[in-house]
């Protein structure tokens, strides 16, 4: 059993038949945007190109702006969609609507030093920027992930995702790890709550979420029981040790935590219960150099510099403590955004909340912090008061943003840019 979709079974064979009819339909493209939103419709099509020699382009959003460097990046490619009202501005090939007869041709090979896919990075701190992913270092990952997690024993899960495949860690964790280490994936990718229980509830056991912060604390909230689940897996942002505490204790399931990048793909894991410290997968080490921590080995294809401030505790392990981006230096005193945003979100009636550098008067220097808070029954005053037990009062933000949900793309992270664009708002309209 490859995958389900509405608890329903689709097999193996199933699978390659559906990936022979859509590498047939491709035509002469040799990049693919692939915008499936259904889990099983994006790993056919993953598939379909993998198996022709055709590189999947995968950036994590596809605005206008995005699109147009798509295009000059890659001027010959096509979109891939299983969406009736599509927009993206390619050439379309919409998901076949009649699934194929099920093949019982032998599994593909695909060479292991084979192109298989530019994955681009989020924008959340500028420009998308595309990396090579070759299908060995791939699949590599995706087995060390498979063992890590306790998954590479001889009974075969079932993977739900509250995550998008296109974004690095929902392509290695909810269709990868699943292919290549023989799990069943998930074709929904349930968003709220109510429809995270209902999914998980429709595939059998032993099963496992693999999800982030945001939908946690959204689970949490909700306050009834998920179904018997059997791991639950968090990565894109940090997630905090009580969260990890509350949703051991609420689920009574282990939590464990991945580290990487989309440069990197993933790297490390961790249960944050048992401590801080993290490991990371075989073959992967870390050295300082120009001031900054350097990733290579492993299944990591090139040298890679790391955008977070590590301490290396050992040859395998390292603590994180936040992105170099996240730094700030206010008054000759020094923090973390990260760190903020962990004082910030321990207060009792704050949803969500997140510090963001303001600069003034249109300058490019960081001036101050500001903050935007989904704290329904609290105001500014008594956050501030909260706040200014918990941290130096240089670092208070100014403004202090209250707003019914922050502006989170699909896999939970903040582009500093929606939060600037919140604070340029707030300021045009207190000036009128």
């Amino acid at each position: 059993m490859l995958a389900y979709r509405g608890g329903r079974a689709l097999t193996l064979g199933q699978f390659l038949g559906d990936v022979e009819q859509l590498a047939a339909r491709l035509g002469p493209a040799r990049h693919v945007l692939n915008a499936c939103i259904d889990r099983y419709h994006f790993a056919v099509g993953f598939a379909a190109c993998a198996t022709s020699a055709r590189v999947s382009l995968l950036p994590s959003t596809h605005t206008p702006a995005v699109i147009r460097e798509l295009r000059a990046f890659a001027p010959d490619a096509i979109c891939l969609t299983d969406s009736a009202d599509c927009a993206i501005e390619l050439p379309r090939l919409h998901y076949p609507s009649v699934a194929a007869a099920p093949s019982a041709a032998p599994v593909p090979q695909v060479p292991a030093e084979q192109l298989t896919a530019y994955v681009f990075t989020s924008g959340s701190t500028g420009t998308p920027v595309p990396y090579r992913k070759s299908w060995g270092p791939l699949v590599r990952c995706v087995r060390v992930e498979s063992e890590r997690l306790g998954l590479d024993g001889a009974r075969a899960w079932c993977v739900v995702a509250t995550v998008p495949p296109q974004h690095q860690y929902g392509l290695e964790s909810s269709v990868l790890m699943c292919l290549a280490g023989g799990h069943a994936l998930c074709a929904e990718r349930p968003f709220y709550p109510a429809d995270i229980v209902a999914t998980l509830a429709g595939v059998p056991r032993p099963r496992a979420l693999v999800t982030t912060p945001v939908h946690l604390r959204a689970l949490l909230a909700l306050g009834s029981a998920l179904p018997p689940t059997d791991l639950i897996v968090s990565a894109t942002a940090p997630l905090t040790q009580q969260l990890a505490f509350d949703a051991e204790r609420s689920f009574g399931t282990p939590l464990l935590e991945i580290y990487g990048s989309t440069e990197t793909g993933e790297i490390a894991a961790r249960r944050p219960t048992e401590g801080a410290s993290w490991r990371l997968w075989p073959g992967v080490r870390f050295s300082e150099r120009d001031g900054a921590t350097w990733a290579e080995g492993g299944h990591i294809e090139q040298p890679t510099r790391m955008c977070d401030v590590l301490e290396l505790t050992g040859p395998e392990h390292f603590l994180l403590h936040g992105r170099i981006s996240d730094l700030v230096n206010i008054a000759g005193k020094r923090s973390s955004l990260a760190y903020l945003n962990l004082q910030l979100n321990s207060i009792e009636g704050v949803v969500d909340g997140a510090f963001f550098h303001c600069a003034a008067g249109g300058h490019t220097e960081v001036a101050r912090v500001a903050a935007c808070v989904v704290a329904p029954g609290l105001d500014a005053a008594r956050l501030l008061r909260e706040l200014r037990q918990r941290i130096d009062p240089v670092f208070l933000p100014r403004p202090l943003l209250l707003v019914p949900q922050l502006p989170r793309n699909a896999t939970g992270k903040l582009p500093q840019e929606a939060l600037q664009a919140l604070a340029a708002a707030h300021a045009r309209t207190s000036a009128a």
